[in-house]
Formats: structure tokens, C-alpha cells, sequence
């Protein structure tokens, strides 16, 4: 075992600092024997072998993964550069413990499965709390630019997943990533908490200070999970050396006192303001009881509704429902949906510049407010203004391009590829659609701006698309100040500047959510009647036409082609239970 280090030895050897506390550690035998603190185990020690259940990606052989024990944890790293995977050297390792803390220092790295050498270097510091919580941090260094760490840990029991607030699941015996910050499996916060079959939990959480990729890997075995919690570098900032933020991996009494910590520490990080004092959210945006999400041109060019038949819809509703209490959310305002993206002008089919200018001037008469649609990322390659903010679209930290190539627009039961996923880290495409938000703000004076895919940030070779659309947003506060943002999806950082949300998050949580931003319920919801998602590419649903008094989400009723004539009292009927379920929210 490596010779013991009193704390006060430590202390006066170098402040406390982890390099201090590993130079007091004895150099690695001369023989070259791994350290008697490591256990020598694989990537398939302890797992099912082949996988019960589904199965994810993985090596086809025994890869090496000489791990320590850290409080109740067994603790293996493996470093990914962007050439091939690395195990650290056991007998180039070591380890110093000091009370709570222990230093492990790796001298080496193996490659081809530990078959040969490679330099470079990896260091964790870990710390055990009094409950058994451990917290680490860990830096690779390589000759190679290093892509992502991942750390190991075994000793956490079978049992339930809840990732981000969602509802707990039983994974059973399938192997299962869960990436954060995802757009579509709602992973919004990098937090996961397992529940074992007695009842305890165990809270897995980054504590990052910067919205960057992480990934929690949940691996199934006869006695327990082994898991892989990953971070990746930027991509836009390739390096030969990376640090991870802090990982924690701790028990807690409940589900609450598992996720408090890391909530208070990312409302903390990220400056999110409370509901009931944020500067960025009106006055009228706090009053909304309904939202009438009112559908336009559909991909194809069939126009659900046009200008001239949403201000009849709206002064119809005015005599249901006080207008004040009321967002028009717009999908399609400008004409073929996605296809037009991003020329954002009105639809001379729908009624032009004209039509569009008087719809808005009359709903907000009537005391209406009006928020159109916006591609974040966005851009249909065909339209000539492409070249303008070309250099902008997005590759991953591999290189391969990234596409919003997942829907099939034209049924012909394959996802089309016109349209490559922009950046708003590049300058070029924040100023563009940035300067065709404002221009829709000047030209017609809408209400409020609604970003379509907010929640989608990208590990990529050029640009930080959080600080991005962060930027965008803050921008567009300077030029147009009473103008709020609407996000969808958003994930855990965007609360700090976006004040209302297309969507709820953090199911097992909702205060974590409520208590900062307002959401309403999501375009694709299924319209009364036959269930039509209108411009969503969802096709038809079932139309659920009760409001839980419970429900976090604003009520929200899509509004299609035939909704207005031949579902009318249906309306009717959800206007009269959104207006109820609003007084009940200010008692």
C-alpha cells in the first residue's frame, strides 16, 4: 500500500494542491509491477457478458480497466483522443490517500487493448464526504488532441433511472446511454438518480460550469451497474490536454434530497432568476391562461389557415375567453413550413406583407399577443441567401455533418436532406437571423419570438452554440427590450435568458422548472376532432380534451384547417377549462 501522508504533512508540502499531495507519493516499482491499490479488472468485469438485454456499441474484447477504491466506489478511467482509446498503465500509476482525499497519478497509457504503450498522463482527485458521496475531477494529457474522458464506477446497485427529473424507468437488462444536453429524450440537466430495489437512491450528477457534452452509460450486471460517466471537450477547441468538470456520486434519503444540490448548484452557475422577479418576462406573458397555437402553411404549401381566417378565428375567441389572457402562438406564419426557412416574410399566398400587418394590428386591438415562428438552426440550402451564412452549418467533434435530416417531409418514407443544422456560435448566422427577427419586430410589432429547437446544442468543430443563442438573445433585448424570447425544449442553462419554455421539463421536479420559466404545451399536441398536428410532420393523434387542474403546462389548443368549423364547441369547452384552471392558479 502506498506510505501513509498526515494531513499536516500534506499541508505544509504544498498548500493542499493535488500536484503537492501526488509528488508525496513513492515512485512506481522498479519492476514495473502495477500498484497493489489497483484492481487489474476489463470493461466486461462484472456485466453480462454477452448483454441480456439490448446492447450498445462496445469493444468486441477485454479492454483494459485497472480501477481504485475510493470510499464505497471502485473508480476506472479510459481517454478517448480522436484517434483510438486509451487505459491507463498500472504500473505506471499510483495513488496517495489523505483522510477523504486520494490523488491517483498515471504516468502511462496502453492502446490496442493494452497491448502496447503510449505516453501521456491522467490525474484524478478525488474526495469522500462523511455521507459517501465521492466528487472527482480528472485531466489526460496525449500527444494527440484528447476528445472526451470517461470515468468508471462500479459499486451502485440494480435498480430505477431518472435522468434530468424524468420519471424513473427500469432499464431491466438493457444497456442504455443518456447524453446531455438532448434535444429529444429531454435530458436537460446532467443528473441521473438510481433507485434501488430497497429504497435507497443514489444521486450521479456534473457539476459543470459551461453547457458541454456529458453522457451517463448504464450497464447492467448480476450484482450492480457499472457506469460510464463521460465528458467531451469542445470541439472548436481541440486540445492535447482536457479536464473534466466535477463528477459527484452520492446516496441520499429520497428522490428530493438527491437532485436539491444539484439544482441550487445550476441556478447558481447560470444566474437563473426566479419566476416571480425575472426582468425578462412581461407583464402580459404572466397572465396567459391559453395559448391558441393557431397552424399555417404545412411543408407541402397547404395552408391550414391564412391570415384572413386566423383574425376571424381570434375575434371569435375574444367573445370566449378575455383577450389578455391569451398568447397567438403562429407556426407557419411565413409560409411553407421549414421549406421558407429562414427568409422569415409573409406568405403572398396567406395574404402578404399586407394581411399580415393587419392580423397583427387587430388581434392586439382585440388584446391579443402575437408570437411567431423561428428556425434557431434552421436553413433551407436551395434559397440564394444561403451563401450569406454558409460557413455556418454544423459538423461534429468527428467531423461528419450534422443534419436536421430526421423528417420526412415528402412521405416518401425517407428523411430529407436539404437542410443542414446551423450554428448560432457563428457569427454569420446570429446576425442573420438575428436581423430577421428584428425586421418581423419593426415591420409588424409582434409580441414575442419564438425559437424552434432552442434546446439543441451540439458538441461541434466551430462555435459554442449555447453562447450563441445566448448572445442572439441578448442582442435582440438590447434592440428590442420588451420583446421576450420563447424557447423549446430548453435544457437546464437557457433558463437563465429565455423566460418561457415550448414544453415542461423535470417531471420528478417541476419546481426546479416552475419555478423559473413558464411553459405551454407543444405544437404538435393533437387538435379537437380528427387529431391533425397541423404543420408538425406527427401526422394525427388523439385529441385529449380535459385539463388536469394539476397540469404544469399552459393549456394550449391547436387550431388546423377544420378545427374552427367543425370543432368549434370543442373549443369552446377548452377555452371555458383554461379559464378555470388559470383562476384556480391565482388563488
Amino acid at each position: 500500500m502506498p506510505h501513509p501522508v498526515t494531513r499536516r504533512a500534506f499541508l505544509a508540502s504544498g498548500a493542499g494542491t493535488a500536484a503537492a499531495l501526488a509528488a508525496t507519493a513513492p515512485a512506481a516499482a522498479a519492476s514495473g509491477a502495477p500498484s497493489p491499490d489497483l484492481q487489474l479488472l476489463t470493461s466486461r468485469s462484472g456485466v453480462y457478458t454477452p448483454a441480456k438485454g439490448e446492447a450498445v456499441l462496445q469493444f468486441s474484447f477485454d479492454f483494459p480497466e485497472a480501477s481504485v477504491q475510493v470510499g464505497p466506489l471502485l473508480m476506472g478511467f479510459r481517454v478517448q483522443t480522436y484517434e483510438n482509446a486509451y487505459a491507463i498503465d498500472p504500473t505506471v500509476t499510483r495513488m496517495v490517500r489523505d483522510g477523504n482525499r486520494t490523488i491517483l497519478t498515471c504516468d502511462g497509457l496502453l492502446w490496442a487493448g493494452g497491448q502496447e504503450k503510449a505516453p501521456g498522463t491522467l490525474v484524478a482527485e478525488f474526495t469522500v464526504e462523511a455521507d459517501g458521496t465521492v466528487q472527482w475531477t480528472a485531466k489526460a494529457e496525449a500527444p494527440h488532441p484528447v476528445k472526451s474522458i470517461t470515468t468508471v464506477v462500479r459499486g451502485l446497485p440494480r435498480g430505477e433511472i431518472s435522468v434530468s427529473g424524468q420519471d424513473f424507468t427500469d432499464l431491466k437488462d438493457d444497456e442504455k446511454v443518456f447524453e446531455y444536453p438532448n434535444f429529444f429524450h429531454g435530458v436537460a440537466t446532467p443528473l441521473a438518480v438510481l433507485k434501488a430495489a430497497d429504497g435507497r437512491h443514489f444521486a450521479l450528477s456534473a457539476r459543470q460550469t459551461a453547457v458541454r457534452t456529458c453522457r451517463f452509460f448504464f450497464q447492467p450486471g448480476p450484482d450492480g451497474y457499472r457506469v460510464e460517466l463521460i465528458h467531451e471537450g469542445e470541439g472548436w477547441a481541440k486540445a492535447t490536454s482536457l479536464a473534466t468538470p466535477p463528477w459527484r456520486v452520492g446516496p441520499a434519503a429520497d428522490y428530493a434530497a438527491a437532485v436539491a444540490p444539484h439544482f441550487a448548484h445550476v441556478e447558481k452557475t447560470y444566474g437563473i432568476p426566479p419566476l416571480a422577479t425575472r426582468p425578462d418576462m412581461p407583464a402580459w406573458m404572466r397572465e396567459v391562461d391559453l395559448v391558441l397555437s393557431i397552424h399555417g402553411a404545412h411543408w407541402t404549401g397547404y395552408i391550414f389557415n391564412d391570415y384572413a381566417r386566423i383574425l376571424e378565428i381570434l375575434r371569435w375567441a375574444a367573445t370566449q375567453i378575455d383577450p389578455k389572457r391569451v398568447m397567438v402562438f403562429l407556426p407557419a406564419w411565413d409560409g411553407r413550413y421549414y421549406w421558407n426557412y429562414p427568409l422569415y416574410q409573409p406568405d403572398p399566398r396567406m395574404g402578404g406583407a399586407e394581411g399580415f400587418k393587419r392580423l397583427v394590428t387587430q388581434a392586439q386591438k382585440l388584446g391579443f399577443r402575437i408570437v411567431p415562428m423561428f428556425g434557431t438552426n434552421s436553413a433551407n440550402k436551395v434559397w440564394e441567401e444561403f451563401k450569406l451564412f454558409a460557413d455556418a452549418t454544423t459538423e461534429r467533434v468527428d467531423g461528419d455533418s450534422f443534419d436536421l435530416n430526421w423528417v420526412d417531409w415528402d412521405n416518401d418514407r425517407s428523411g430529407e436532406g436539404w437542410m443542414p443544422f446551423m450554428n448560432l456560435g457563428v457569427d454569420s448566422w446570429r446576425r442573420w437571423l438575428g436581423e430577421r427577427i428584428s425586421a418581423t419586430i419593426r415591420q409588424f410589432g409582434v409580441d414575442g419570438y419564438f425559437l424552434d429547437i432552442a434546446g439543441a446544442a451540439i458538441n461541434n468543430t466551430k462555435a459554442d452554440m449555447h453562447e450563441g443563442t445566448r448572445r442572439l438573445v441578448q442582442d435582440l433585448a438590447q434592440r428590442h427590450p420588451s420583446i421576450p424570447p420563447v424557447g423549446e425544449m430548453l435544457y437546464d442553462a437557457q433558463m437563465a435568458f429565455i423566460p418561457m419554455s415550448h414544453v415542461t421539463r423535470y417531471a420528478l421536479a417541476p419546481a426546479a422548472y416552475d419555478g423559473h420559466v413558464r411553459s405551454y404545451q407543444h405544437l404538435s399536441r393533437p387538435a379537437p376532432g380528427r387529431g391533425s398536428t397541423g404543420v408538425h410532420e406527427a401526422g394525427f393523434g388523439t385529441y385529449k380534451p380535459e385539463i388536469p387542474p394539476h397540469q404544469r403546462a399552459i393549456p394550449t389548443i391547436t387550431v388546423v384547417d377544420d378545427t374552427f368549423t367543425k370543432e368549434r364547441a370543442a373549443m369552446a369547452d377548452y377555452i371555458k377549462q383554461a379559464k378555470a384552471w388559470g383562476e384556480a392558479r391565482r388563488k
